[in-house]
């Protein structure tokens, strides 16, 4: 099962209907759940110490939807970097030998909080670009489908 939680609910409908296309795109291949959490608004001070409140709030939120068992990625500016197929490699190696419930967690525009980074089990970059979360849902998804086109040897990802 991939899971993916997200701050924040998409609001462009091109994003959803791209959302929509991977999320039916993925059904052959894995049980695919989207939760949204809600952002928190950011203080017109936007010192370090609110900002340091807004991500901890957006976090409680976060980590109140993920269980125990589940190996957490973070998608994270600080993150590993990763080809298409070592990613694909490594969720296959994930849901082989370690557990079949990964959660994605894509933090606010703020980014994490630090009480996410502590749950988190490993931490991903997808690219040297920065995306809006929202751009980073659909990105994301895109890369779990070339991951299992690439696993199934589907010319997909040529």
């Amino acid at each position: 099962m991939i899971r993916i939680i997200a701050v924040g609910k998409l609001k462009e409908k091109a994003l959803s209907m791209l959302v929509e296309e991977y999320t039916k795109r993925l059904r052959p291949f894995t049980k695919l759940e989207i939760v949204e959490v809600a952002d928190e608004s950011a203080p017109m001070s936007n010192s370090d110490a609110s900002n340091a409140m807004v991500k901890e709030k957006e976090g409680e939120r976060i980590l109140a939807k993920i269980k125990d068992n589940e190996y957490v990625i973070l998608l994270d500016l600080w993150g590993e970097m990763m080809s298409s197929e070592a990613f694909a490699k490594k969720l296959e190696q994930l849901q082989t030998y370690s557990t079949s419930n990964l959660t994605f967690v894509i933090a606010g525009s703020l980014g994490p909080g630090e009480n996410v980074y502590r749950r988190c089990n490993a931490r991903l970059k997808l690219s040297e670009m920065t995306f809006t979360h929202q751009m980073t849902r659909v990105i994301l998804l895109e890369q779990v489908y070339r991951a299992y086109m690439i696993r199934n040897h589907n010319p997909y990802h040529k």
